[in-house]
């Protein structure tokens, strides 16, 4: 079957990848479409250290091939988003409803592929750049039928956690103001999660003033090309400021926009070594420098929730699809999403 692969060296896109059966609490899925974000080219630069050859991908959705013994919430045909989050289920992170601080579900790479009779490392507990991949059954979400695999595909990482920053992390509430900077993929779901959560003034900071129109689509009450200008828009400061970039000069932005009280969210992925610097005595107003992974997520809720919201025309997922790609023109959509040409470039089947 087909797939990309990285070496360490070279992606490439094979056809001679092997995947196994699913196991106990395991879900197989043939996968219809996958989205191209920025955590897979990370791994690639070496931004995200990943051992090697790996099968790349962690935003798809496609439809369950079949279940291994113990699975009875999805079954064959059914349509399925898939998440990145393999958490066991019973520890007391997850019992405390937070599975994106299960241990179980943190650095730990299986090898369900093989190519050539040799082991195959899965990204993201996911590898959604393959024609199948197994899964724990706690990762395959339902969907409805009726919702487009490419934009189904953009639930399972760039949604979730942008919307998922905004409603389960920050807990942006009504009236509230907000900053984002940096609108791509997951900039753009920090504004519609803002919107949805009603705040009032959401301003979004890009140095691309190309996307100014797609920012206000999204949710963005005002547009600027630098953050020297938010202070004119909200001269205390914001209540929530999200940083989606993941450079340290912006995380100081973040935190020296924030208003008595206020909140800085970092969901940019800058390198495993970086450090980030921050005024002590700025932050003694109660104001807080908040981590984020997965948009605090509850996949099993928080996808089906989002699906609905989808449906009732809350939510824009067809609008985030750019362009759509056959896999075998993986290195054009890799270009693409490098020079910031798309939203989100869409990998199909």
């Amino acid at each position: 079957m087909r797939g990309v692969v990285f070496d360490g060296k070279q992606i490439q896109v094979v056809d001679d990848l092997e995947v196994r059966e699913p196991g106990p609490g395991e879900v197989l899925v043939a996968i219809s479409a996958a989205g191209l974000c920025h955590s897979d080219l990370s791994v690639v630069d070496g931004t995200i250290p990943f051992p090697v050859p790996v099968v790349l991908g962690h935003e798809g959705a496609g439809v369950v091939e079949a279940v291994g013994a113990g699975v009875t919430h999805v079954g064959p045909g059914d349509h399925v988003a898939l998440s990145t989050l393999a958490n066991c289920g019973t520890c007391a992170e997850c019992d405390r409803g937070r599975p994106t601080m299960c241990r179980q579900a943190i650095g730990r790479p299986g090898k369900p592929f093989t190519r050539g009779g040799q082991p195959v490392y899965q990204f993201a507990s996911n590898s959604a750049f393959a024609e199948r991949t197994v899964v724990k059954a706690v990762q395959a979400v339902r969907i409805p039928k009726d919702i487009p695999m490419p934009s189904a595909a953009l639930i399972g990482c760039g949604v979730l956690t942008g919307v998922g920053a905004v409603l389960n992390r920050a807990r942006v509430g009504l009236g509230d103001s907000v900053v984002v900077i940096g609108t791509g993929g997951i900039g753009l779901n920090v504004l519609q999660g803002a919107r949805i959560a009603g705040a009032l003034t959401i301003v979004a900071v890009d140095a691309n003033p190309g996307k100014e129109g797609v920012a206000r689509q999204f949710g963005a009450t005002h547009f600027l090309t630098s953050a020297e200008g938010v202070r004119e828009i909200l001269p205390n400061g914001a209540d929530h400021a999200f940083e989606c970039v993941g450079r340290v000069e912006l995380i100081r932005q973040a935190v020296d926009l924030l208003d008595r009280h206020g909140q800085a969210v970092l969901l940019g992925v800058p390198s495993a070594t970086a450090e980030a610097s921050f005024l002590v005595s700025s932050m003694y107003l109660d104001k807080s420098i908040l981590g984020c992974r997965y948009g605090s997520s509850r996949p099993q809720r928080d996808i089906a929730l989002y699906a609905q919201l989808y449906r009732e025309g809350r939510l824009l997922l067809d609008e985030l699809v750019t362009e759509t790609y056959p896999v075998e023109d993986f290195e054009k959509a890799a270009g693409d999403a490098e020079a910031g040409r798309v939203a989100r470039g869409v990998l199909t089947f």
